[in-house]
């Protein structure tokens, strides 16, 4: 069994921000595997399916990102997960919008959201895809950067990252490697 987790924020307010790209990715999963997010649990909102064999949870915490870990840490327990079976996906400033890059662990590189996931399951060692937002304007804050939309100029790039990290995600599910799945779509 495969967790999926998209970072992001609930409500209608913050549903197309780049600080979502983590639910637009699961968005983007789920539609392309015919799965549709109407169960929640442990705080969060989820779908289930199958890529192959392998059972699948696509998971958006609604904890609001700063609080991400404490939907997560229940998910692992229940079905007695270790950090291998789950892929976290997220924005990241630091990349172009368009790039991902794939990693095995890391710090939370002053994001949030990963650090409440550290902090709850007790270790950077878990599986992450991070997604390029950009960075923020001259004169522009970090926040309001995070909580806008694409402008229409990067719309395509991140719409291609999104298909790109769906791809990664069915490809690591399917029994490959962390690994494998680095080499092919870093």
């Amino acid at each position: 069994m495969k967790l999926i987790i998209g970072l992001g924020n609930p409500g209608a307010k913050y549903k197309e921000t780049k600080h979502n790209i983590g639910f637009i990715a699961l968005d983007e999963i789920a539609y392309q595997l015919g799965l549709a997010f109407n169960k929640s649990k442990f705080d969060s909102v989820y779908a289930e399916g199958r890529i192959g064999s392998e059972k699948i949870i696509l998971i958006k915490p609604q904890t609001y990102m700063n609080d991400s870990g404490r939907s997560i840490r229940p998910w692992m327990d229940f079905y007695n997960l270790s950090e291998e079976d789950i892929v976290v996906i997220y924005d990241d400033m630091d990349l172009p919008t368009g790039k991902i890059r794939l990693r095995m662990k890391g710090s939370a590189g002053g994001h949030n959201g990963i650090k409440s996931l550290i902090q709850h399951i007790g270790t950077q060692n878990f599986n992450r895809i991070r997604i390029g937002v950009g960075r923020p304007y001259p004169d522009q804050s970090v926040i309001s950067h995070v909580l806008s939309g694409f402008e229409k100029d990067v719309h395509e790039d991140m719409l291609s990252a999104v298909k790109v990290t769906a791809d990664a995600v069915k490809y690591w599910s399917e029994g490959k490697t962390f690994q494998d799945t680095m080499t092919k779509y870093n």
